[in-house]
């Protein structure tokens, strides 16, 4: 088949920030995962000559490879800022450090300890007229760009438009990771359940956005009754960056969640297993789970690159020319 062209607009489109997945829209998301699924050559060079900001307030193996090799891709030429060069809020605001990265590059990513330092950065941009995206590269809120890898992953394994008729159940805590993959799994119609222990739940404005996307919802406190049958099993550590010091008492709460090989046994015969990594073997995930038969793990951590290629395309103005939304990466 005959892959249709894909048109670069030069000039951004205004607003275009995705601070979470569910700012893509369901059209959006549909055209990026299709962008990330395309070749890189046969994408406009849409960031040729231009920067793309990174600033990292927390360091990343998968994100910074991901997003530099992205920008790349595209012609651009990427910028690693550590939290500290910049000192959002210390040395400088938000707004004001948005506002000068602005003046050098096409595109702003930052991974934050705070998701309102993004907000601030995106509404300080929109209100001096200055039409340069903000990415979520990680917030304690969000990570639309794992979740976009997680989706392209997933499309790999079963079809694009085999995941409505799919389940993935996520087994730990309903964090940044779970918030956004539930997001996009439903804006997607492929129904998710969440297990975590009593007081690590969503929040209800959390479930009530997630299903209002149309994907159905489950959430409980039985990791077993979630995983028995489904599809597609995903589980993240149980103590992020920034909760070192609730470690001890979070090993305590989590017992019992682990995906191990008697869980993912409860998953359907044709199950694969997903984790975002890094991966603490014998925590949240058993070696022989991660590192077994069923385990995409490092597909999705390859799809990285390919989804925040395809994210970098879309925030630019990238567009498909025709309805066929559907490609292959070669590997």
């Amino acid at each position: 088949m005959t892959a249709p062209a894909a048109t670069g607009v030069l000039a951004p489109v205004p607003s275009r920030h995705v601070l979470d997945i569910d700012d893509l829209g369901p059209d959006g998301l549909a055209t990026v995962l299709a962008l990330a699924e395309r070749h890189p050559t046969g994408l406009p060079a849409v960031l040729a000559g231009e920067g793309v900001a990174m600033v990292f307030e927390k360091p990343s193996n998968r994100t910074r490879n991901s997003t530099e090799m992205a920008t790349v891709a595209l012609g651009g030429h990427p910028v690693y800022i550590q939290g500290p060069e910049v000192g959002i809020d210390t040395r400088e605001s938000a707004a004001d450090v948005a506002r000068t990265l602005a003046c050098y590059h096409a595109v702003l990513c930052a991974r934050v300890m705070d998701h309102g330092t993004l907000t601030r950065m995106a509404d300080a941009l929109d209100a001096a007229g200055i039409a340069v995206p903000v990415v979520n590269l990680l917030s304690d809120r969000a990570h639309p760009c794992q979740s976009l890898a997680d989706l392209l992953t997933l499309r790999q394994v079963f079809g694009a438009e085999a995941l409505a008729d799919r389940t993935l159940a996520y087994v730990g805590d309903a964090n940044n990771v779970w918030r956004s993959l539930a997001l996009a799994a439903s804006m997607v119609g492929m129904a998710t359940r969440v297990a975590t222990p009593v007081g690590f739940g969503p929040t209800d404005e959390d479930v009530a956005l997630v299903r209002s996307f149309g994907g159905e919802l489950t959430v409980t406190n039985d990791p077993f009754g979630a995983v028995a049958g489904v599809d597609a099993v995903y589980t993240d550590v149980w103590t992020s960056m920034g909760q070192e010091e609730e470690a001890e008492a979070r090993l305590a709460a989590f017992t019992g969640f682990q995906v191990d090989e008697a869980l993912v046994a409860l998953a359907a015969p044709h199950a694969v297993v997903l984790h975002c990594l890094p991966a603490h073997r014998g925590e949240e995930i058993s070696a022989a789970v991660v590192d077994g038969p069923r385990s995409v793990v490092w597909p999705q951590a390859a799809n990285r690159m390919h989804a925040m290629r395809g994210l970098l395309a879309w925030v630019r103005g990238t567009t498909l020319a025709s309805g066929d939304r559907h490609y292959v990466v070669p590997s």
